[in-house]
């Protein structure tokens, strides 16, 4: 999948939203692209937004490369930038005719609003956003996050239990994916077995795991792991939601194919179209129709009446569950 990032060199760069790993990354990758390691000093200035005055930003900026082809400037904290009329206006000049050898990449928080100067930066700069992962996306970034940057194959069992064991910081997961790759060694292969081993503190019940027993319809153990989830700090209304994506993603399993699913996909959930379809193959579509109009009701009952959570849900699957001896 191309970047904003990829292409030729040089021009201005924005790296902005809420997930400082994903960027600090993004911007290494674009030092080394631009500058080598024998005149990196000459040539990388690091400045922050928010204490820069107009005449050094000016000054930094219109310098030219020393012995070598580029040089590069980042910008911290460049919501700082917004303040002055002045400094907007540099960094505007820099946007329409960027000086010859210079990548200037600025790196804020700040990328949703709809002030004039970052609507500005977002359409002409090389702009690309670093929201947080959704917990559904961290076993899919394990994985080729492993497989890019440490040289190992991490199995999707493995992922989703690193990251419900660790959570997610992406910088404390690279740390433990370090680790585990040493722990490996030659094979290469990192398991689920092999997180255990490693002492990775796993929750009682993984809700990966809870919503593939739904998907196997195995009913009663869901049932029974309810309780553990719920006391794990999980809602019924993010459980219930859940669910109903699970369910969504089956019936459209059973309609288009693995091919179908992998199009709507997020770009880190993709590997899911193919894992899903043997449980797409346990469900008619008039079953996950009634089971979706009756996860619909519970989802109304949980935001307004006054049954618990479990209560409801447990409902929920007592029903799947006698429609299921009913049918055999």
């Amino acid at each position: 999948m191309s970047s904003p990032l990829d292409g030729k060199k040089g021009g201005v760069f924005f790296l902005h939203g809420d997930d400082e790993f994903r960027k600090e990354r993004a911007f290494q990758t674009l030092l080394e692209r631009h500058l080598d390691a024998s005149t990196r000093d000459f040539n990388l200035d690091v400045l922050r937004g928010t204490d820069v005055t107009v005449e050094t930003l000016a000054s930094v900026i219109g310098t030219p490369p020393m012995m070598a082809e580029w040089r590069v400037v980042l910008i911290r904290d460049a919501e700082g930038l917004a303040a002055s009329s002045r400094t907007r206006a540099v960094i505007e000049d820099a946007l329409a005719r960027t000086p010859p050898g210079l990548a200037l990449v600025l790196v804020a928080r700040t990328g949703g609003s709809k002030a004039k100067f970052w609507t500005t930066l977002a359409r002409k700069a090389r702009s690309v956003e670093f929201e947080p992962l959704s917990p559904d996306d961290l076993p899919g970034w394990l994985m080729s996050w492993g497989q890019e940057h440490h040289g190992v194959e991490i199995e999707p069992d493995a992922a989703r239990a690193l990251a419900a064991g660790v959570g997610a910081d992406l910088g404390i997961l690279d740390q433990e994916l370090a680790k585990l790759r040493d722990r490996v060694g030659d094979a290469q292969r990192i398991t689920a077995a092999d997180v255990e081993a490693a002492g990775t503190r796993l929750p009682a019940q993984d809700r990966w795991k809870w919503f593939d027993l739904v998907g196997e319809r195995r009913f009663r153990d869901a049932r029974r792991a309810l309780p553990v989830l719920l006391d794990q700090g999980e809602s019924g209304v993010g459980l219930a939601m859940s669910l109903g994506t699970h369910l969504l993603r089956l019936g459209l399993l059973n309609t288009g194919g693995a091919a179908a699913l992998e199009r709507v996909l997020p770009g880190h959930q993709k590997w899911l179209a193919r894992r899903l379809a043997p449980q797409a193959r346990r469900w008619t579509e008039p079953q996950i129709r009634e089971a979706l109009v009756g996860l619909a009701r519970v989802d109304r009952l949980l935001k307004s009446a006054s049954f618990s959570d479990e209560h409801l849900l447990e409902e929920w699957f007592l029903t799947l569950e006698a429609r299921g001896r009913s049918a055999a």
